[in-house]
């Protein structure tokens, strides 16, 4: 048995329901790695779990992605060493740790060119811009594309590897002093959600040119306005919920504004089976190599923080990723 620190959550609610404590992690059982954690990636899926908007059972773990060192193996692993620098974001909730038992079909080795750092930053929103430029619309050069919450970490990387795909980004920030970031990021233009017009501005930023597609991960406040961003036959893909749940929408709506495809999709059925998500990572790695994708950490906590860190992404105080150090 090993002591570890874990932070756990009993209760939903604010950031405080959130507690660091010690455990004792079992030894990895068959198909199964134990990993020491350097670097904790943090999602925003994981404040709608906190909250209890997507609840999980409780006692719970949160946190769906880490890197680390491979430091013990389990019965029956074949692929993967002691020592291994390694990866996962889709091995369930429990990352808010400093040591963890992950099976071994979850992870993925990385590359000299990948530093833990980077793979807990870039891996779980990298792997949500990869399948949402792959899977969900075979982004092509020349293709204009409206992507909300250009400033943040999927935001960043989303715009990034389009660009670099060949096409034009027009983002959208909740505040006008993210606006450099979405820029640098890529963005021909930056329009404010907090601007009620704010569909009005893309199309004056577009010269009257509508999206083929809009990447919205916003919801609530903006789904709706989304869909007069699409161009007939357009697709708007609805993949966060930053703002709350996005509002149900009548099948006619989308005749109306142009026969529309609207689609509701999510990283982890996009990487449910090993050799996929293998194949998806390496296509990520790739990117990075070439400089399509690029780490940008917005600031670190330690794991002894993290109440503080659900603050700081909650009142939205950085850009890009956030950290948390074991």
């Amino acid at each position: 048995m090993t002591t570890r620190r874990v932070v756990t959550l009993t209760e939903f609610g604010s950031p405080e329901v959130l507690k660091l404590g010690t455990d004792e992690l079992a030894p990895p059982m068959t198909g199964e790695v134990q990993i020491r954690q350097t670097a904790i990636g943090f999602n925003f899926i994981d404040i709608y779990q906190r909250k209890g908007v997507y609840p999980l059972p409780l006692p719970t773990g949160l946190g769906f992605e880490a890197a680390g060192v491979v430091e013990a193996l389990g019965p029956d692993v074949a692929d993967i060493r002691i020592g291994d620098r390694v990866a996962y974001m889709n091995a369930g909730v429990g990352a808010y740790a400093d040591r963890r038992n992950v099976p071994a079909d979850r992870l993925v080795t990385l590359p000299e060119t990948v530093s833990d750092e980077a793979a807990a930053a870039l891996l779980f929103k990298g792997m949500t811009a990869q399948y949402l430029l792959r899977k969900t619309h075979a982004v092509k050069a020349g293709e204009l594309l409206l992507v909300h919450s250009a400033a943040g970490g999927v935001g960043q990387i989303l715009t990034r590897w389009a660009t670099a795909l060949g096409a034009t980004v027009i983002g959208t920030t909740g505040s006008p002093q993210k606006r450099e970031a979405a820029l640098t990021a890529g963005c021909v233009e930056v329009v404010d959600t907090n601007d009620p017009s704010w569909p009005e501005q893309f199309l004056t930023a577009s010269g009257g040119r509508k999206a083929r597609v809009v990447y919205d991960a916003i919801g609530k406040d903006t789904l709706l306005r989304s869909l007069d961003c699409a161009e007939p036959f357009g697709l708007v893909v609805s993949y966060g919920a930053s703002s709350g749940k996005a509002p149900a929408i009548d099948p006619e709506l989308l005749n109306k504004k142009g026969c529309l495809f609207l689609t509701r999709p999510s990283v982890f059925p996009h990487n449910a089976e090993a050799a996929t998500f293998r194949a998806n990572a390496a296509d990520l790695f790739e990117a990075i190599a070439r400089g399509y994708v690029k780490a940008d950490i917005g600031q670190t906590f330690p794991l002894e923080d993290i109440v503080e860190a659900h603050v700081a992404a909650e009142e939205r105080r950085y850009s890009g990723a956030l950290l948390v150090i074991p």
